[in-house]
């Protein structure tokens, strides 16, 4: 018989998805997650969050299987600004969502909540969550369509909009972090 540790809150967040009871979807999660390269400038949640989704069964705005975007959002999670504009026709394009949007939300709220230090990282990355608002809600009346799936994860990082708004009034992380939250009705303060 095997017997496991209680997890704890300083476990990497691949073994606490590895141990997670119930889930169909470990040994998938933990191939995808081996299966990306690693990189020390990327947190292991962030990692996490790549490998948690399907990226293969996914249709891109650009036709192709979103395989692809798994290296766009890796570099974005590197700190990479340009990584970020490059997703526009893949998971946007002009004001409508493509298929990959939400999943590359998920993993762009993750790289926010890693906090990246340098301004033009969290420039980018504001600018990528402004745009993927800007878009047309195409959710019914009973579900949410990609728009409000994007919406619900944004809405994670409110208390670090709110913060970096507070933090550089006037600058352009600020403007973005004004608009995003002035979009998902949000005061702030």
């Amino acid at each position: 018989m095997i017997r496991f540790r209680p997890l704890s809150l300083h476990d990497p967040p691949w073994l606490i998805l590895w141990r997670m009871r119930g889930s169909e979807k470990q040994p998938h999660v933990l191939r995808r997650l081996n299966a990306l390269p690693r990189s020390p400038m990327v947190p292991d949640s962030v990692m996490a969050e790549i490998a948690r989704h399907d990226w293969e069964g996914i249709e891109c705005g650009c036709g192709r299987s979103a395989g692809h975007l798994v290296d766009a959002v890796r570099d974005a999670a590197e700190g990479h600004p340009a990584a970020f504009h490059a997703l526009e026709g893949h998971a946007f394009f002009a004001q409508h969502l493509k298929p990959p949007a939400p999943a590359v939300c998920a993993v762009l709220m993750a790289v926010w909540s890693a906090g990246p230090p340098r301004r033009a990282t969290r420039e980018a990355l504001l600018w990528t969550l402004l745009a993927l608002l800007c878009t047309v809600d195409d959710g019914g009346t009973h579900e949410a369509g990609l728009h409000g799936q994007c919406a619900a994860f944004i809405r994670t990082g409110v208390d670090g909009f709110r913060q970096e708004l507070a933090a550089v009034p006037g600058s352009g992380t600020a403007a973005y972090a004004e608009g995003i939250l002035e979009i998902l009705g949000l005061s702030a303060s």
